[in-house]
């Protein structure tokens, strides 16, 4: 079973961070249970299928200099975790988050 690190590292690097879909699609079905819930300020996406289409459309309409970086350090508990992370091109990012 994964660490929680490690499932964080995975939903920013290996499924967001991802272009190649056919990879991406491995690591979503990998990180996530079927009826996964993802939920960011702009909606809610149901299911693998749904958050395929959310990590392609993020990466798709971004240039291809950009890219998700880790900010500072991992926060883990018990149960939970928290990553910061930024998105844009390196030295200049666009977005700031944390997941």
């Amino acid at each position: 079973m994964p660490t929680i690190t490690e499932l964080l590292s995975a939903n920013l690097h290996d499924v967001f961070g991802n272009r190649d879909a056919a990879s991406r699609r491995e690591a979503i079905e990998r990180t996530y249970a079927e009826d996964v819930v993802f939920t960011d300020p702009e909606e809610e996406v149901r299911g693998w299928n749904a958050l395929e289409a959310k990590a392609a459309g993020l990466l798709d309409g971004a240039p291809a200099e950009f890219a998700f970086a880790e900010v500072g350090p991992v926060y883990v508990g018990a149960t939970s975790g928290a990553l910061a992370w930024t998105f844009g091109p390196a030295g200049a990012p666009v977005a700031r988050g944390w997941t």
